[in-house]
């Protein structure tokens, strides 16, 4: 009897995979790959937030040293690198060598390269990553994380990894560069939602709902153009008023302030804003475009 191969079931070995930390973005990592028919151990302190998980077909380890054992690639999602240490200090390093720690846990470049050391004084190797989606986004093949780390190690599981996003995308070696591109990616995302809170409260005091201003904040918040066409400007060290001026920007930066001040309503935001422009008038760049504050940002405000 002839055997057609190329209508034959195909067996695709899942790896195995720990999931350290069950908080929401964890607890979703690791139904991801339940979804796609891993072996999941997990652990996290309060044991009962394994509940779900356990349901569903998890293993939930009975101490760290278990959880590291029960697989190579283990994902570590903490609030920040002092839980790690608490939660991984305590293990035997036998447990430790061999594992290829994916850290996810947010903190500064300089914790993330201590941390991939310490890894590997224990015989561990650390891939750090940047999750540029909340848990919500977790195995959507439109998402992205950040990497770096050995490159050899990250393409070695480049697979599994890609079942968290869609996107695995490493960076570079440097232990540190994803979390540094993780912060930058934070400074914007916060700062900007941020302004919508507050243009949210300022709306409200004038009898505006959220929807009334939702196209509005859509269009505002979309900086595409303005990313395009400032950052090779930037780069160059081009900050010509020949699009927008300073002096200007510290036109506009009181009106916005007077404007919560008038309606009643909280205006450190706008104030913040407005006194690092005056501190770009300040240092002479009144006639340059507002992309000089960079130069004034690179700078401690003492």
């Amino acid at each position: 009897m002839n055997i057609d191969k190329t209508s034959a079931p195909v067996t695709t070995a899942r790896t195995p995979v720990t999931v350290i930390g069950l908080g929401p973005m964890g607890e979703a990592m690791a139904g991801a790959f339940l979804d796609r028919g891993h072996r999941v151990t997990v652990w996290n302190r309060t044991a009962s937030r394994a509940g779900a998980l356990v349901a569903r077909g998890a293993h939930l380890a009975p101490t760290v040293d278990d959880a590291l054992r029960a697989a190579e690639l283990v994902v570590v999602s903490l609030t920040d690198y002092d839980a790690l240490y608490a939660v991984l200090g305590s293990a035997d390093p036998a447990a430790l060598a061999g594992r290829v720690l994916v850290n996810l846990t947010s903190d500064t470049p300089a914790k993330a390269r201590a941390a991939a050391a310490w890894a590997a004084e224990r015989g561990a190797t650390q891939l750090t990553g940047g999750v540029l989606t909340p848990p919500s986004g977790i195995g959507s093949p439109d998402t992205t994380t950040l990497y770096s780390g050995p490159r050899e190690v990250f393409e070695a599981h480049r697979a599994t990894l890609e079942v968290l996003t869609g996107t695995a995308d490493h960076r570079g070696e440097d232990p540190g560069l994803a979390a540094l591109l993780y912060q930058l990616n934070m400074v914007m995302f916060w700062t900007a939602l941020t302004s919508y809170w507050q243009a949210l409260a300022m709306a409200d005091a004038h009898g505006l709902k959220a929807a009334d201003i939702q196209t509005l904040a859509v269009d505002a918040l979309n900086l595409k153009q303005f990313v395009e066409f400032y950052a090779p400007r930037v780069d160059a060290g081009d900050h010509r008023g020949d699009v927008d001026r300073l002096a200007m920007g510290v036109a506009s930066a009181e009106h916005v302030l007077h404007t919560a001040v008038d309606a009643g309503v909280d205006g450190a935001l706008p104030a913040a804003v407005l006194d690092i422009f005056r501190r770009g008038m300040a240092a002479g760049h009144g006639a340059d475009s507002s992309s000089s504050l960079v130069e004034v940002l690179k700078k401690p405000n003492t």
